[in-house]
């Protein structure tokens, strides 16, 4: 497990924008039972965590009108027990951190795994998750 002085400022990179953490089983079972869409940034130390996976979530929620209902986190190495109830919502996928899921109604739509991440630009990772959030935040209208 990493030293909370460690992960506090990387978990904070996101709670301070918005993203509420899920830190135990039960919150992630709660959160994914919900209504809607959910976003979950699995965080971790990883240096592409912060040169790109972090900074990607954090431009895509910005920079488009269509956003996911819920925006969450959960630090791998960290929220242990809540990141191995969130894995088994991942299956078939294996474990990855960082890593970017998207759920609709409680099933998993999206999801970036870190070799996907890693070399590239946030940039690219915000285009990639602003074309999921259009494709599956969309809500529905009445004809």
């Amino acid at each position: 497990m990493y030293p909370e002085e460690i992960v506090i400022p990387m978990k904070e990179e996101l709670t301070d924008n918005g993203f509420s953490e899920l830190q135990t089983p039960a919150e992630v079972e709660a959160q994914l039972s919900k209504e809607g869409t959910t976003l979950v940034m699995i965080n971790s130390v990883c240096g592409c965590s912060a040169g790109t996976a972090r900074p990607g979530v954090l431009m895509a929620v910005a920079n488009t009108p269509v956003k996911p209902d819920f925006l969450t986190t959960s630090f791998a190495g960290f929220d242990i027990d809540a990141i191995n109830t969130l894995r088994r919502h991942l299956l078939p996928y294996p474990p990855s951190s960082p890593a970017i899921a998207l759920f609709k109604n409680g099933q998993l739509v999206h999801f970036i795994e870190r070799h996907q991440i890693e070399g590239r630009p946030a940039q690219v990772i915000a285009h990639n998750l602003i074309s999921a959030f259009e494709q599956h935040c969309k809500k529905e209208t009445a004809a």
